[in-house]
């Protein structure tokens, strides 16, 4: 598995239309669902079940960072500066909340990702995005 295949494996799911949970190409996925399907096709079976999760993980324990926490466990954590293709984008919304979005950077200018409302899309990884970036993983 290399950052090609991890990039090509995303863009593969361009257009999947946004479906809380979800985690099938051209079918649904949201944020973690389309990450699942990329490491299901670039890297292997998932290793460890998802658990259910609001849209926003506002139930997580105060201070918990069960999405950040799954990163360090199953991703090699790069410096946040350090985006490049095929990189695992964290980020969090408001600074007392858990990180609760991920995307896959194309380039150190773009990115993929799974939005509410949206199907999968490339969108830019503008100053907007990256003010709220709080990690940055390689596929293993």
């Amino acid at each position: 598995m290399s950052r090609p295949d991890v990039v090509a494996s995303a863009l593969g799911w361009l257009g999947t239309p946004y479906r809380h949970q979800a985690s099938l190409r051209g079918v649904g996925c949201d944020c973690l669902g389309l990450v699942r399907g990329v490491w299901r096709e670039s890297v292997g079976s998932e290793p460890e079940a998802a658990p259910p999760y609001p849209a926003d993980w506002s139930q997580a324990a105060p201070g918990a960072e069960p999405l950040l926490d799954a990163a360090r466990r199953r991703f090699v954590e790069k410096n946040v500066d350090d985006i490049a293709p095929g990189n695992l984008l964290v980020f969090r919304w408001k600074t007392r909340l858990p990180a609760s979005h991920l995307a896959i950077a194309l380039s150190r200018a773009e990115m993929i990702h799974a939005q509410d409302g949206a199907c999968v899309a490339r969108v830019p990884l503008s100053e907007w995005w990256r003010r709220r970036l709080v990690g940055v993983f390689a596929f293993p």
